[in-house]
C-alpha cells in the first residue's frame, strides 16, 4: 500500500470530520476565517507555497481514494462468508460480480466528490499552514527538492527496494507469525466457545461453526470460493 506524506494523512482526517460539523462551522465561519488568515507573505512565498501544494496532488488523490474504498472493502469482506454459506454454488459467481459492480459504482460516484473536497482543503487549510510554518527560504528548498531529478529517481526506485525488503521479511518471519496466529485463533475460539476453523488447506467449516480470520478484500477483485 502506498504510504502517504504526513500532510496528506492529516487531510484525510480533515475530510472525515469536515462534513459532520458543517452547521457549526457555518455559524462561526467569518470569525474563524479572520483568525486563521496568515500574515500576508511576499508574492514569491505564496507562489512557492502553491507549487508545494500542487506537488502533493498524487498523495491527496490517494488519500481520497483510501477514504472512499475502505468502507467498500470492509463490506465486501463481510459479504464473503454470507456468499459462501447462503448463496447456492451455481449462483455464487454472478452474485459476487453483482456485489463488486455495486462497490465499483459506489467508488466511481464518490471518489470525485471526495477528491474535490481534498483539493478545496488543500487550497485553504494546507496552503495557509504551509505559508505559516515555513519561511520563504525553507519553501524554496522543499520545492526545489520535490522538483529535483533526485526526488523523481527516489520515487521510482524506493518502491521496488521496499517491496524486496518486505518479501524477504515475510519469508523470514512467516512461519513464526503463522504459528502465533494459530495459537491466538485457538485462544479466541476457546473464549467464544467455538471450534477453530481450519486455516489454509482443507475443507471449509460451516458458517458460524468456528473462528477463522478473513483476509482484506481488494476492490475490483471478486472472490466467490466454491466448495
Amino acid at each position: 500500500m502506498r504510504k502517504l506524506p504526513p500532510l496528506a494523512t492529516a487531510l484525510a482526517l480533515l475530510l472525515n470530520v469536515g462534513a459532520g460539523s458543517a452547521l457549526a462551522q457555518g455559524a462561526v465561519a467569518p470569525a474563524a476565517a479572520a483568525s486563521a488568515a496568515p500574515a500576508a507573505g511576499s508574492p514569491a512565498k505564496r507562489d512557492l507555497a502553491r507549487r508545494w501544494v500542487a506537488l502533493q496532488q498524487d498523495s491527496l488523490d490517494a488519500a481520497a481514494r483510501s477514504i472512499v474504498e475502505a468502507p467498500a472493502r470492509q463490506l465486501l469482506g463481510a459479504a464473503e462468508p454470507v456468499l459462501r454459506s447462503k448463496v447456492p454454488a451455481d449462483k455464487r459467481d454472478a452474485v459476487a460480480k453483482q456485489l463488486q459492480d455495486e462497490a465499483r459504482k459506489y467508488a466511481d460516484e464518490l471518489t470525485p466528490v471526495v477528491r474535490k473536497r481534498a483539493q478545496e482543503l488543500a487550497q485553504s487549510q494546507m496552503l495557509a499552514a504551509v505559508e505559516e510554518k515555513y519561511t520563504e527560504d525553507e519553501l524554496r528548498q522543499v520545492v526545489g527538492f520535490y522538483e529535483s531529478p533526485v526526488f523523481k529517481k527516489l520515487q521510482q526506485t524506493q518502491p521496488p527496494i521496499e517491496q524486496a525488503l518486505g518479501q524477504k521479511l515475510l519469508a523470514g518471519v512467516q512461519p513464526t507469525v503463522e504459528t502465533k496466529a494459530k495459537a491466538l485463533q485457538a485462544t479466541m475460539a476457546k473464549i467464544l466457545g467455538v471450534s477453530p476453523a481450519p486455516v489454509g488447506g482443507g475443507a471449509s467449516a460451516p458458517a458460524g461453526s468456528g473462528l477463522k480470520p478473513s483476509a482484506p478484500k481488494k476492490l475490483g477483485a471478486p472472490s466467490a470460493d466454491k466448495p
